[in-house]
């Protein structure tokens, strides 16, 4: 490679040059958050919530015969939990408030800047530890703990929405 393709590429604009700064890493001028695509994210998260508590609210006992079921809140649980993960890319990308190196650092990014706080942050953090179980260890999924989140730690992604959309006053 050229050092002309390298400068290029590594030039960051001086404060006085429009756009100043380095837009990845600097907080210090935030844009406005597409509050329409939070809106369209958070809506389409509530819709993959709602179908994982819906097919999860049976008994423990018919949940562990019923594969169909099984499959569906599984499905519908790692949509929704990827559907949180993309409102935080957003929110992070347009207000410029980092470049995290894991979908986990996105929620400790959100916590820093006052978007949720330490106990909604850890819940996420296990609710990405969960997405990929599901992603890529499916067949160890414990069946037990898939009905545990489809009935009781779903409300934490909720939970995360409603913070959010506090947070960018929606």
């Amino acid at each position: 490679m050229s050092s002309n393709v390298l400068e290029c590429h590594s030039r960051v604009p001086a404060p006085s040059e429009e756009g100043g700064g380095n837009p990845v890493f600097s907080n210090k001028e935030s844009r406005m958050v597409d509050r329409d695509l939070i809106l369209s994210k958070a809506g389409l998260a509530e819709k993959y919530i709602n179908r994982a508590i819906q097919k999860g609210k049976i008994d423990l006992y018919v949940f562990m015969k019923d594969i169909d079921c099984q499959d569906i809140v599984i499905f519908n649980l790692q949509k929704a939990i990827q559907g949180c993960i993309g409102i935080a890319a957003h929110i992070i990308s347009d207000e410029n408030l980092g470049l995290p190196g894991s979908n986990n650092e996105m929620f400790y990014l959100l916590e820093e800047n006052g978007y949720l706080d330490r106990n909604l942050t850890e819940k996420m953090v296990k609710a990405v530890g969960f997405k990929n179980l599901i992603a890529h260890e499916y067949e160890k999924l414990d069946l037990n703990q898939v009905h545990k989140v489809a009935q009781k730690d779903i409300h934490d992604l909720h939970l995360y929405i409603k913070a959010i959309l506090k947070k960018v006053a929606l």
